[in-house]
This record gives C-alpha cells, structure tokens and sequence, in this order.
C-alpha cells in the first residue's frame, strides 16, 4: 500500500513539475528560433552587401552597361531593404518581449 501512494505521489510530482515548466520551456525555444532567424537574417544582409560591392566593381570595371547595372543595382538594393526590414521587425518583436 505505501508503495503505490509513494508511486501516484511521484507521478503527482511530475506532472506537477511539467506542467509548471511548461512556459519556461516554450520561451526558451522561442528565443532559440530568433535567434537563429536572426543570425540568418544577418547573414543574408552581408550577402546582399557582397552582392552590391561586387554589381559597382563590376559596373566600374565595364563589365556592366549603364542599364544593366541601373537594374541590377535596384534589385540588390529592393533585396537588401527587405532585409533590413525583416531585420528590424525581429528587434522589435525582441524587444517587446524582454522585460
């Protein structure tokens, strides 16, 4: 007998515990995810840079039209704005959520 209430406390316990940290857990998983949005989001920010450095090397070095480095040149900049955008929404949402 003292063996199954001992049993039905522990499981009481844990269930107790689970439910408790279950919060806790969710917000550490949340964090993770943006974190890891955020890493790949700046990393696609200094691509996109890469990208614009290497479109006016290119255009200075005559490898590219006036037109065709007019509308590359727009691309790159939409793509990187965009970027930044989703970039700053992820810190505001960061913010938000700290205390």
């Amino acid at each position: 007998m003292n063996l199954g209430v001992a049993v039905v406390t522990l499981a009481l316990l844990a269930a107790v515990i689970l439910l408790i940290s279950h919060p806790l857990r969710v917000a550490r998983r949340g964090s993770t995810l943006q974190s890891a949005e955020l890493a790949e989001l700046e990393a696609a920010r200094e691509s996109k840079y890469r990208e614009i450095r290497d479109a006016e090397l290119d255009f200075a070095t005559g490898k590219l039209s006036d037109a065709d480095y007019a509308a590359v040149d727009g691309a790159l900049r939409t793509e990187a704005i965009e970027i930044l955008q989703r970039l700053d929404e992820l810190g505001e949402s960061e913010a938000s959520d700290s205390p």
